[in-house]
């Protein structure tokens, strides 16, 4: 397998793995091997019991800039229904929750990456680009389709058809952002958000991840049908145990709450 050189996508294992895209000189662009490199590391990552959630950040002034585009023969005239160079696809399979921490630019197939994210903190100077008509790039990782359902249909036109930035400001203000902070706040504010979610249950929160993520691909009705099963499937495979230790947990919780009144 082809693999990035220099180190260009690090991967800093634990409870709260960080994957770093670290090309700062390119503005965090991809070359085919990078993004074979970054698929590998979410399908690793998802594998590994050791690891919670997945932070994802870039080096230096800007998130990715989207593709290499003088390397672009070599990626888009490749098998775009293979997933080995596809990080998006091996995101959105990934189990884990995975926070998106943006400094600078997200562009294009940045933004796409972006948007395979399931929390993101920006900083006050993130902008968000979609350059695919500007370039003549056909989108495959999902950005048609993705935007309208987060921002709705009529901004996600504007916004792709024109090439206009969206602001960290109006990321927040459209619901695309989850916090806005300072530079030099954003990779903390993005691990606390992770060491949150490290503090409840670990397979709960797999599941709630994917019954969230699933459900959004659906009309609302199927997605509550969705849900529905999934709950009777859980609670169908509980033993009386478990159920036991959920009633003493949440009962001890009641108690500690109370005496905090």
């Amino acid at each position: 397998m082809e693999s990035s050189p220099e180190h260009l996508i690090l991967v800093e294992k634990g409870p709260i793995a960080v994957v770093t895209i670290n090309r700062p000189r390119s503005l965090n662009s991809l070359t085919r091997p990078m993004m074979i490199d970054l698929a590998a590391a979410f399908r690793d990552l998802d594998s590994d019991d050791s690891v919670g959630v997945i932070v994802l950040t870039g080096r230096g002034r800007s998130f990715c800039s989207g593709v290499d585009l003088t390397a672009a023969e070599e990626v888009f005239k490749g098998d775009v229904r293979s997933d080995e160079a596809n990080p998006v696809a091996l995101m959105e399979r990934c189990r884990k929750p995975i926070i998106g921490a943006v400094c600078g630019f997200a562009v294009t197939g940045g933004f796409e990456i972006v948007l395979a994210c399931d929390v993101l903190v920006a900083s006050k100077d993130a902008r968000f680009v979609d350059t695919h008509s500007r370039f003549s790039i056909h989108p495959t990782w999902g950005l048609s389709q993705k935007l309208s359902r987060i921002i709705g249909p009529n901004r996600a036109r504007e916004i792709s058809l024109t090439g206009k930035p969206i602001t960290a400001e109006m990321a927040e203000k459209w619901g695309l952002v989850n916090h806005v902070v300072e530079r030099v706040e954003v990779l903390n504010k993005a691990k606390e958000i992770a060491e949150a979610i490290l503090k409840n249950n670990r397979d709960m929160v797999l599941k709630y991840k994917s019954v969230i993520n699933d459900g959004f691909k659906l009309d609302l009705g199927h997605a509550l049908l969705l849900e529905k099963e999934r709950g009777h499937k859980f609670y169908s495979e509980m033993t009386k145990e478990q159920f036991e230790k959920m009633q003493k947990f949440i009962s001890g919780r009641s108690t500690k709450t109370m005496s905090k009144l």
